[in-house]
């Protein structure tokens, strides 16, 4: 279970305690269920409490109904809920549970101690249970954002289309973090282009990040009406293969900062040796949109069965998806084989890789 390396960090550490209060951690413990109302943060109303002989679940009385009778009622492990009034509110509890203690937290606390970084590690690996659940979030996840490129018509504005997204997203229980839309010159001037009035008249790209069970699917998907130009055919050529070339670096055991080393050579043999500077190139994924932002100095190796994003971009075009790292190498989970690909050998490995779907 999930709880036991959150306990055998408590043990190697020598934490009495540690409190999980955000969200992706609380469906990381609990296998996928959640503790938010607001969507906007990524703290949630309930916390748990992990210590070595006791698990507590710690809210005030106005939620604890709902969260004990819709999200933990079967949840793989005891614990006693404390809870309070809601205008005392809980931080009060807390204290007292970890009266005289050394504590750790996931979220800045008191004066416990915030071991982020070793959760992100610790649950970036994912379980077997984990890897089945985030499949099909994937999938669906990527169902919906290329149903929606195939019912685009020039006309639509950015908010038209990103509420179509949504909508066919949130309809399969899935929380947006990202959803990103630009059309026409916008996805030339910016690499993080908000939805807004603009109307479409070509070409739009759509960016969707999209949780459920605390796992997010990341991808992003390209239409353009009537042919391409000639720039914009050989950027999406050339980015198809810098895509490729770092996915086909990211094997167990490679460096990351190697795998973004990889991409910043290719960028300049592609002709465009800035651009890599203009966007970040991804990281590892999973519990976050990205567990953090990988740069060239990153250090961390690559696991078996850790989960990549990444989003390399040139003038016009993008390139993203969700890739398991598995022993016989890449899968890719938002790939769905219902879209337009290009096939791309890269270090004697053969890749699809999204195309742009070019519609009359």
């Amino acid at each position: 279970m999930t709880i036991e390396k959150v306990l055998s960090l408590l043990a190697e550490e020598e934490f009495d305690g540690i409190l999980l209060r955000k969200r992706n951690n609380f469906s990381w413990v609990t296998g996928g269920r959640h503790n938010h109302i607001v969507q906007t943060t990524p703290d949630g109303v309930a916390d748990l409490v992990v210590m070595p002989d006791k698990v507590y679940v710690v809210t005030v009385n106005m939620e604890a109904a709902r969260i004990m009778e819709e999200e933990l009622a079967d949840v793989p492990f005891d614990f006693e809920l404390v809870t309070d009034e809601w205008f005392n509110g809980h931080d009060h509890l807390l204290l007292k549970i970890g009266e005289g203690k050394r504590m750790a937290t996931d979220a800045p606390f008191h004066d416990w101690m915030d071991v982020s970084p070793k959760l992100s590690w610790l649950r970036s690996q994912l379980t077997e249970d984990e890897m089945n659940r985030y499949r099909q979030v994937c999938q669906q996840a990527a169902d919906a954002i290329e149903e929606t490129c195939r019912q685009l018509q020039p006309g639509q504005t950015e908010h038209e289309i990103a509420s179509v997204l949504a909508q066919k997203v949130m309809a399969q229980g899935m929380n947006v973090h990202v959803l990103l839309v630009a059309t026409d010159e916008r996805i030339y001037k910016y690499r993080h282009p908000i939805p807004t009035g603009k109307r479409m008249k070509r070409q739009a790209m759509l960016v969707l990040c999209a949780e459920r069970g605390g796992l997010v699917a990341n991808v992003t998907r390209l239409v353009h009406f009537g042919p391409l130009p000639k720039q914009l055919e050989e950027c999406k050529q050339k980015l198809a293969y810098i895509d490729a070339c770092m996915n086909a670096s990211t094997r167990p055991g490679i460096k990351v900062g190697d795998i973004i080393n990889t991409a910043i050579r290719e960028y300049k043999q592609a002709g465009y040796p800035d651009d890599w500077k203009k966007l970040h190139l991804g990281g590892p994924t999973g519990y976050a949109t990205r567990e953090y932002l990988a740069t060239s100095s990153s250090s961390d190796t690559v696991r078996v069965n850790q989960a990549f994003a990444w989003n390399p971009a040139l003038p016009g075009v993008k390139s993203e998806d969700t890739i398991l790292v598995t022993e016989n190498g890449i899968e890719i989970l938002t790939e769905t084989g219902k879209w337009p690909y290009i096939e791309v050998e890269c270090n004697g490995m053969i890749l699809r890789r999204p195309d742009m779907m070019v519609r009359d």
